[in-house]
């Protein structure tokens, strides 16, 4: 058996559960560790997060049991033993043989794999790219449960749909904490934004930009012109998803080094999408342009200084 524990936010939760849908079919036997999003847990930590992948209207899994979970988790005498020696010797893993922990930006092994407790956040495309019409179906989206606002999203999507749309997701809030900064800052930077909206507006003639962001008031400070800018700011908390819908009906995307933002450019099914995405995703993650580019198929790279790699 395999077990992948889900944790995070939306965004990472949809890739464990990707991962999770391509090691199904594979034919691997597999669940879900849910015990992350416990109460006990949650209280102590800094940002509490929700299980939400049950918002999506095709998500199914089987969720293992505490035992299942258990038999990885808890070793034996002889097992700590093992642990206690491989530790000494510098064998991080050697820890707990039973669990694999994601250190790379891709583990291919994962999926030969029959016997293992599975961590790690699995933002890479190549886990998955070649599923995504699956995908597509089990992340349905749900109506918004206020009719008003679903009338207005709904409306949103065909003027996306009838025009040059483009999406830019822009990342603040706790990114702009020290801790965080120093490992997610000066990635999506404003000459990022600058020269990506850039780019479409010299492809397409009339190109509309749509902003998502939980930063309302620097965005309406500097994308003010509402005959090019239009500021997405009625979708909030679980009914966040919707944000991710809209995103996905625009002939372009512009992501943060945010998985979230990457959800509503993969979503996107137009055949006419382009997506355009950070070179990097954190500052401490090396990166090449042959890796990015053989992980990342068909999309755009481009650096913090607004070059394309």
């Amino acid at each position: 058996m395999l077990i992948i524990r889900i944790a995070g936010g939306l965004g990472n939760q949809m890739q464990q559960y990707s991962v999770y849908t391509k090691l199904k079919l594979l034919g691997k036997d597999v669940k879900l560790d849910l015990s992350w999003f416990d109460p006990g847990i949650q209280k102590n930590m800094l940002a509490p997060r929700e299980f939400e992948l049950d918002i999506f209207k095709g998500v199914t899994y089987d969720k293992c049991t505490d035992l299942e979970r258990d038999s990885f988790l808890k070793m034996g005498v002889l097992g700590k033993a093992a642990g206690k020696i491989a530790k000494t010797i510098g064998l991080r893993d050697g820890v707990n043989p039973n669990v694999f922990e994601e250190k790379e930006m891709y583990h291919p092994e994962i999926f030969e794999m029959d016997d293992k407790y599975i961590t790690g956040y699995f933002a890479c495309q190549k886990y998955y790219d070649d599923i995504m019409k699956e995908l597509w179906d089990r992340f349905e989206f749900p109506e918004h449960p206020d009719a008003m606002l679903h009338t207005r999203n709904m409306t949103m999507v065909q003027k996306m749909e009838s025009e040059n749309s483009v999406s830019v997701h822009i990342r603040r809030g706790d990114y702009l904490d020290p801790p965080n900064f120093a490992i997610l800052g000066n990635i999506a930077t404003e000459e990022y934004y600058e020269n990506a909206m850039n780019y479409f507006a010299g492809r397409y003639k009339d190109t509309h930009f749509y902003i998502f962001t939980s930063d309302h008031e620097y965005a309406r400070k500097r994308y003010s012109d509402e005959s090019r800018y239009t500021i997405v700011d009625w979708n909030t908390g679980r009914n966040s998803v919707q944000d991710l819908m809209l995103m996905s009906h625009c002939r372009g995307n512009i992501c943060a080094n945010s998985t979230f933002s990457f959800w509503g450019a993969r979503l996107n099914r137009r055949d006419d999408r382009e997506v355009i995405r950070t070179y990097r995703m954190r500052n401490n993650q090396p990166v090449t342009p042959d890796i990015m580019h053989d992980y990342w198929k068909n999309w755009i790279l481009m650096d913090e200084k607004g070059s394309i790699i």
